[in-house]
């Protein structure tokens, strides 16, 4: 699907398998706002690879992605897990050996074209956060598919062309719709970013006036947890 339809009116939301911020806001969606979900076009963003950042290059795209500070990385730790905390979330911090994002979120639109996309994220998401699995290794990728009754080859999906130019297209789509962070979520001419902006984002799909009222658990108690070491970080801008 090409970016000029997607900066058309449609809601959609750019969410990032990665991100635990999306997942946030993808459970929010899910279970209390199930039917925005339904109405939303998904579109998956994620760090390119050396090879999608050579396709982007081509189509005059930089994607708006830099180096995180340590700091920053270890505030994000914690403040997912104090998020999930707050909610009563069962949370185990992944660690991501060697990341490389395009092995999940191109398998992703491989279980899409099944028309399994939607239940495809659901487990991954699982995967992840639940179970503190590598996305990256083509082993979960498969096992994940194997649950949904999808060939094991979706794990592959990686090494598509034809799939590498559907991603490259939902990152270009993100650099024109002028996603600079997951979740980004769009409807007309109004962006939201961030997992608490889904009520905002809500009301404005649903035609109501949004009350003002965050998603974030501000309330929570303080929540300290030990992560583990996971060298330097190598990550990018998210919420």
């Amino acid at each position: 699907m090409s970016s000029a339809h997607r900066r058309k009116k449609n809601p959609r939301w750019y969410f990032s398998l990665r991100s635990p911020y999306s997942w946030f806001a993808y459970r929010d969606l899910s279970e209390k706002h199930p039917d925005v979900l339904d109405r939303i076009e998904w579109i998956p963003y994620w760090e390119p690879d050396e090879e999608s950042t050579r396709l982007l290059a081509g189509a005059g795209v930089t994607l708006p992605v830099m180096p995180m500070h340590r700091s920053k990385n270890f505030y994000i730790l914690r403040d997912a897990r104090r998020w999930a905390h707050a909610r009563g979330w069962q949370v185990t911090w992944p660690v991501d050996r060697a990341p490389h994002w395009e092995v999940s979120h191109l398998a992703y639109l491989a279980a899409e074209e099944r028309g399994l996309g939607r239940q495809f994220v659901d487990l991954a998401y699982r995967a992840r956060w639940n179970r503190g699995l590598d996305l990256a290794e083509r082993s979960t990728i498969a096992g994940i598919a194997d649950e949904l009754g999808l060939d094991p080859s979706v794990a592959d999906a990686v090494d598509d062309p034809d799939l590498r130019i559907r991603g490259v297209e939902c990152l270009i789509a993100a650099y024109h719709d002028d996603a600079f962070g997951v979740p980004f979520f769009l409807h007309g001419r109004e962006a939201f970013w961030g997992a608490e902006r889904v009520g905002a984002f809500v009301a404005a799909v649903r035609g109501e006036e949004w009350d003002g009222l965050s998603d974030a658990p501000f309330a929570a108690p303080p929540f300290t947890a030990v992560v583990p070491d996971q060298g330097d970080p190598s990550d990018r801008r998210e919420r």
